[in-house]
């Protein structure tokens, strides 16, 4: 690294601090992925390195102000990903929603909000991790707010419990909620806890098990089906078939973990195979690439992965 060709990013201290991290940690993470020096002399940052490397450092700092400046918070995982953004010349997408935005960390997870606001019916399909439940809950949550919608309904297979749910003790929320928490925690995220509980008392957001869908038509809503992998053939067309006027609907799942006894009963895999191409409906498809939890996470799925494919050969 030649330290003599340097560049300073004016920055206010507030924004320096945070880019820096606890320790400089998020700082050390940029220096060794770009080989550059960043020193902070008071009213931005020092970068010193080649003209490569400063660029590249710039961008991913420049990433994470622009992060800030929406109202969010820099996690590690948050550099990381906006060193990969400067390394390929990816954006991060923003999406609206509480307290200031919702981001698109990926450039696969970009391309999935846009498909949720420009189509009627749209499955999200990827591994966990990937965002897709989240940012659907984002988008509802964000129709919602703005009035574009009357209600966010929220379902999903209680696949442990088979259709044994009116065995279970306590009313229909008592009994759904131990499934739904991974929902419950995405809506509190985006819409805080006292927002959730008061549209949720008002009748604006709703959770049910994929049996409670029969015989409904949902208008005005946007629907989530979430874990979509396991739901049957009959029940992912009942659900689809639910939607009324002015309401659109994502699909999320994992066709690779499917709970179901026969998994080649799944109704995922086979509604994105005749429906892909269908006017109003599109497809993403998120992969271990789009992973934003703890990085482990990742090479943990590649590993399952890899030995599921080991086994199959």
């Amino acid at each position: 690294m030649s330290r003599g060709l340097a560049e300073f990013l004016s920055l206010e201290d507030d924004v320096v601090r945070a880019v820096s991290g606890a320790g400089g940690r998020n700082l050390a993470l940029i220096e060794d992925a770009f080989h550059v020096l960043v020193e902070t002399p008071g009213g931005g940052l020092a970068l010193k390195g080649d003209a490569s490397a400063r660029r590249g450092a710039k961008h991913a700092i420049e990433t994470l102000s622009e992060r800030l400046a929406s109202g969010l918070t820099i996690a590690q995982t948050d550099v990381r990903l906006a060193i990969e953004h400067a390394r390929t010349g990816g954006t991060a997408a923003v999406h609206g929603a509480r307290r200031g935005a919702v981001a698109a960390k990926t450039a696969a997870q970009a391309a999935y909000l846009d498909a949720l606001a420009n189509h009627d019916l749209v499955f999200g399909l990827g591994p966990a991790g990937t965002g897709k439940t989240f940012l659907a809950v984002a988008h509802g949550a964000a129709l919602l707010r703005a009035g574009e919608i009357e209600r966010l309904v929220v379902t999903r297979p209680a696949v442990e419990a088979g259709e044994r749910l009116g065995f279970l003790p306590g009313d229909l929320n008592e009994k759904v909620d131990p499934y739904m928490a991974p929902v419950w925690e995405a809506m509190i995220n985006i819409l805080g806890a006292d927002a959730l509980r008061r549209r949720r008392e008002r009748g604006e957001i709703e959770v049910a098990p994929i049996a409670f869908m029969r015989g409904r038509t949902l208008a005005h809503a946007f629907v989530i089906v979430d874990e979509a992998q396991n739901t049957s053939r009959l029940q992912m067309k009942m659900v689809l078939t639910r939607l009324g006027e002015g309401s659109r609907m994502a699909v999320t799942g994992d066709p690779s973990q499917v709970d179901l006894i026969n998994p080649g009963d799944s109704g995922l895999a086979h509604a994105v195979s005749i429906l892909e191409g269908v006017e109003g409906v599109a497809v993403t498809r998120l992969t271990v690439a789009d992973i934003v939890r703890h990085p482990l996470v990742g090479r943990i799925v590649k590993a399952y992965d890899a030995d599921s494919a080991r086994r199959t050969r």
